[in-house]
């Protein structure tokens, strides 16, 4: 016959029941749930990039001719494309070079476009030259002319990004 020892001291009961006591309280805290988590708010909405940028109102060009009113559309141009810039020296070989001629009417809207050396082999980029041409407008109003043609070389590298032989930091 086996015995079991139970303790009869009064001191050691009362550090058992104690235990005990602790040890449910300590399991009885585990079934609660944790105290509820805001989710975070949702992301804001991703910037929508205009298709078409704007320059301020009233820029006004003093050009006498179309030499001179190149100079104020190629820096206006370079303005609203700053991002698009080819910045040094451009590479000896170019994916496109194309010469356009762009007219300007007494507002600053573009009412024609005409290729006089047009980049055929990359349709894309004509496009894209045309896009960006267009999305410029207004140009700086020219102030002594009732309108203008001016024409300008578009020298395109194959990362996207282009200079103006008016304003290029020239080719190696």
């Amino acid at each position: 016959m086996t015995t079991r020892w139970i303790p009869t001291h009064p001191k050691v009961t009362t550090a058992l029941l104690g235990l005990g006591a602790a040890a449910l309280g300590f399991l009885s805290g585990c079934s609660t749930p944790p105290p509820a988590v805001k989710p975070p708010p949702p992301p804001p909405p991703a910037a929508k990039i205009p298709e078409r940028v704007t320059a301020p109102m009233g820029v006004t060009s003093l050009a006498r001719n179309s030499k001179e009113y190149r100079k104020d559309a190629a820096g206006h141009l370079y303005g609203m494309h700053a991002h698009r810039i080819y910045k040094g020296r451009m590479p000896p070989l170019l994916e496109a070079v194309g010469v356009l001629n762009v007219d300007i009417d007494h507002k600053g809207s573009v009412k024609a476009l005409n290729w006089m050396r047009a980049p055929k082999h990359v349709p894309h980029v004509m496009a894209e030259i045309e896009r960006m041409v267009k999305a410029s407008a207004p140009y700086p109003v020219p102030r002594h002319m009732s309108q203008v043609t001016y024409t300008d070389v578009w020298l395109w590298h194959k990362s996207g990004k282009f200079q103006l032989d008016t304003l290029t930091e020239g080719q190696d």
